[in-house]
């Protein structure tokens, strides 16, 4: 009876220690992509003040369309981080692979803190922009790969999407650091003109400082076990011609992400220009309603995560997918004609209902696609790259439709976008059910 009793309470000691150990390892990855995102999204919250200083025109729309193209261009660079940072995660191990992107980061948020303006070194300053955010987008394309499969293979098998789903509460979490950053300049600290003048380098030190506190914690991030197996079998990790093996998840990757990515970034990135320029509510009142509404919409994600661990993942897609094409239209012409902040809030809100169906578990769907040998490169490279065509271009796109006079065409944009990967997650199937995480090679 005594040897009972104490194999029960060494194998109950063994479940704490195993627990704790999972949730040291989830929150050093999950704050690693906090800051990451953070060190990215710092450059949309301040873009309204340091455009001038970088494309001196008149016309803000312009101003801002130039700072959207950038964005965008910067995600050409993220197919590449894919590949790269995937190919060290899949070869040389989840952690290296995510303490050499988040010092990625670190080095472009600090080459934008200290850059010179068009005022002082002409065309030389948006170049250096460019380069900063190029640098940027190459950490961010291989971030994500890295980091979706870490969080999913620390998870406990039946608990994956929850755990997954810490990805995009970190990665939104990392825009509201950056609100809360340009609430406490813009209300406490510093004036408008001081913002404009230099106040605006202010988050690129600050995001340059928490890059380097988060590389150092992640050197002592644990290995997940079942990279460790997929070592041990011997067989090449990390190559593209093993990933051209599986052609048909490749292209699901790229077909269930690009409705979803499109809707992302135009419920994040672009909002805080749109609700500003199109809704035409203040500097502060935008403000406070972006991170009113990512608040809302980082409560949503663990939530549906643990709900796809019960119900499946399909499910949540099928939602998203359905209630984004329909509602899409109607909810972005509803805010285009308000001008009440709390009419902004809610509607942003009710789109996030469905987005999070979305964001929610993309991360563990990808993973659960793919074997342990290839599965950072076969997350990271295809999502990099339809982020790239789709979500990154998504402010851009909205922009020209407005600079042309026809900003609802927008809207119709990207509805039909959630149309076409409504049509794929139909035909796919359920990774929950059908997973492939237990396949090391």
């Amino acid at each position: 009876m005594s040897t009972q009793v104490q194999a029960a309470g060494d194998d109950s000691h063994m479940d704490v220690a195993d627990v704790s150990r999972r949730l040291k390892a989830i929150f050093i990855g999950s704050m690693g992509n906090l800051v990451e995102w953070y060190d990215f999204y710092a450059y949309t919250a301040f873009a309204l003040y340091f455009a001038p200083k970088f494309f001196p025109q008149s016309d803000p729309v312009v101003q801002q369309l130039n700072v959207a193209v950038l964005f965008a261009a910067t995600f050409l660079m993220r197919p590449f981080g894919g590949w790269l940072f995937g190919y060290i995660a899949d070869r040389y191990g989840r952690r290296i692979s995510l303490t050499l992107s988040v010092a990625c980061m670190c080095f472009g948020s600090l080459i934008i803190a200290v850059t010179l303006t068009y005022e002082t070194i002409g065309i030389a300053a948006p170049m250096v922009l460019a380069i900063a955010r190029i640098i940027e987008g190459l950490s961010l394309g291989g971030e994500y790969g890295a980091s979706a499969t870490y969080l999913s293979e620390i998870a406990e098998p039946k608990r994956r999407g929850f755990y997954s789903s810490f990805q995009y509460v970190t990665l939104i979490g990392g825009q509201l650091t950056a609100i809360i950053v340009l609430l406490l300049l813009q209300n406490i600290f510093l004036t408008s003109d001081e913002l404009k003048s230099w106040g605006w380098r202010i988050p690129f030190v600050i995001g340059a400082m928490l890059a380097v506190f988060t590389a150092v914690m992640r050197r002592t991030m644990h290995e997940t076990d079942a990279f460790v197996a997929s070592q041990k079998s011997g067989e090449a990790t990390g190559s593209i011609r093993r990933l051209l093996q599986y052609p048909r998840e490749l292209l699901l990757v790229v077909g269930l992400t690009a409705g979803g990515t499109a809707a992302f970034y135009t419920f994040t990135t672009y909002m805080q220009t749109f609700v500003k320029l199109s809704v035409g509510l203040t500097e502060n009142q935008t403000t406070i309603v972006i991170f009113g509404s990512l608040v809302f919409a980082s409560i949503l994600q663990p939530l549906y995560g643990a709900l796809s661990d019960r119900i499946g993942r399909k499910p949540l897609l099928i939602f998203f997918g359905v209630a984004g094409t329909l509602a899409t239209v109607p909810i972005l012409q509803a805010l285009q004609s308000t001008r009440s902040p709390v009419v902004a809030f809610l509607l942003i809100c009710a789109a996030w209902i469905f987005v999070a169906g979305y964001t929610s578990i993309n991360a563990i769907v990808k993973a659960e696609l793919f074997p342990t040998s290839v599965r950072a490169m076969g997350v990271g490279l295809p999502y990099a790259i339809t982020v790239s065509l789709f979500g990154g271009t998504a402010p851009a796109v909205a922009l020209e439709f407005k600079s042309l006079g026809h900003e609802q065409w927008f809207y119709y944009y990207l509805a039909g976008i959630i149309f076409l990967s409504l049509l794929i997650y139909t035909t796919m199937r359920d990774t929950k059910h059908e997973s492939a995480m237990h396949r090391h090679v």
